[in-house]
């Protein structure tokens, strides 16, 4: 690994829980947003080397590795546990599948926050100060070592909360009500779907959504694309918006670029509108200098 390359790190994702409070529902299926929870965090986390979802297999978005802890329903540290056994970075983020507004910044900020410091985990805490240790990202030699102690007591793992793990751990907190928000109630799936419609929000969970349905791991300027199509449609007309966006992504694809090959397809795309905006300014200009008393228009003289 050269040092402009990131450190390697896995993810954990624990997606087996009873869900009592929604009735026993399918919680990691339940879709927010048109995506299920599990894909949404899944997407957060996709720079994972490894990651490993602790749950019953089930089609995803993504590939992902399986385990399951033993007994199934033995709780989250017994979760924890089966899922860090098929992991062997130095850092390992630790997620349940339940967090629909968790993104991919937030995860890079708690991996720098992780390697920036002497602590042995970085977690988030909610909208109450409460620390959230299923959003956070530690030193996987701390999580096993935690883990080895409590094995080694009583009745071992089965049943035990996760704060017996982290009370054993040098911690770094960080507040952030958004990405820590996770959906135990039905309330709460109403509530997050409610925000991901609002004004602020609404485009950029579509783009996300468009993005992950259809396979494509691209980044944008959608603001470029949609001054393109805001000019495609007041310079040529209004159904020209997203032919006109459609055309510019194929253009990308059959020149196999990236984000870059987007941009310049763009940038001639709209000048292109440019010019037929200026042309029919023109002519207007010209119809109107011939339709006024003694023009020049085909009729004058």
């Amino acid at each position: 690994m050269t040092s402009n390359e990131p450190a390697a790190h896995d993810a954990v994702v624990l997606a087996g829980g009873g869900a009592r409070r929604l009735g026993g529902a399918d919680k990691p299926g339940v879709r927010v947003g048109g995506r299920a929870l599990l894909d949404r965090v899944l997407g957060a986390c996709s720079d994972a080397r490894t990651t490993v979802v602790v749950a019953d297999p089930r089609p995803t978005a993504r590939p992902v590795r399986w385990a399951r802890e033993d007994p199934p329903g033995a709780g989250p540290v017994a979760a924890l546990d089966a899922g860090l056994r098929h992991t062997a970075a130095d850092d390992v983020l630790v997620l349940s599948a339940d967090l629909p507004f968790l993104a991919a910044d937030t995860v890079r900020r708690l991996l720098t926050a992780l390697r920036a410091g002497a602590a042995e985990g970085v977690l988030l805490t909610d909208a109450d100060g409460r620390d959230q240790p299923l959003v956070a990202a530690y030193r996987t030699a701390a999580l096993r070592r935690e883990l080895a102690v409590l094995t080694a007591g009583e009745g071992g793992l089965t049943g035990l909360p996760l704060r017996r793990l982290t009370a054993g751990l040098d911690l770094t907190r960080v507040p952030d009500p958004v990405a820590s928000f996770d959906c135990d109630t039905w309330d709460d799936i109403a509530a997050a779907r409610a925000r991901i419609r609002e004004h602020d929000h609404v485009l950029d969970e579509w783009i996300s959504a468009v993005k992950d349905e259809l396979g494509i791991d691209l980044d944008v300027d959608t603001g470029a694309l949609l001054d393109l199509a805001r000019d495609a449609a007041h310079g040529v007309a209004r159904p020209a918006a997203p032919l006109t966006t459609f055309l510019v992504g194929y253009a990308a694809a059959q020149a196999e670029g990236g984000p870059e090959a987007v941009a310049e397809a763009a940038r001639k795309a709209a000048a292109l509108a440019l010019r037929w905006a200026e042309e029919a300014e023109q002519e207007k200009a010209e119809q109107q200098e011939a339709d006024k008393p003694g023009g020049s228009g085909p009729d004058a003289g």
